[in-house]
């Protein structure tokens, strides 16, 4: 592996769009009442939450993922299909362990489509990002 493949500045981009996706995922529009209500939460329980813990983890793990799928893609021929493609099906791996956990837990369907849906678009995202930035 040729880590001067990486274009790092990509995937801090790819990284940080996970918050972009989950924005607009988890809002009142798309499926954020729904989640609460899977959750068990209400919107006074998430904001009691402390945010810079969350959305701090949430960055490190966002940019960890974007790495890895970085690394994964560190190739002359990856482009922004075969990026999107690699980060679809790390998205599809991703769906099977938030499925099995959930699943454990006792969480919905609807729970699960959420969570993993989520996971399926923005490592897309991602990997459409890294490998359009060549």
């Amino acid at each position: 592996m040729d880590f001067s493949l990486i274009n790092w500045p990509a995937v801090l981009v790819a990284g940080l769009s996970a918050f972009m996706v989950g924005g607009i995922w988890y809002s009142p529009l798309l499926f954020g009442n729904a989640w609460l209500t899977d959750s068990k939460l209400t919107n006074e329980d998430v904001k009691q939450g402390n945010k810079a813990k969350i959305f701090g983890f949430t960055a490190i793990f966002a940019l960890i993922m974007a790495a890895n799928l970085g690394i994964f893609l560190a190739d002359h021929k990856t482009d922004v299909a075969w990026g999107a493609t690699a980060g679809f099906l790390a998205g599809i791996w991703t769906f099977g362990a938030i499925a099995t956990h959930s699943l454990f837990e006792l969480k919905s369907w609807r729970y699960i489509f959420i969570n993993g849906g989520y996971s399926v678009v923005s490592l897309t995202l991602m990997g459409a990002i890294i490998g359009l930035w060549r």
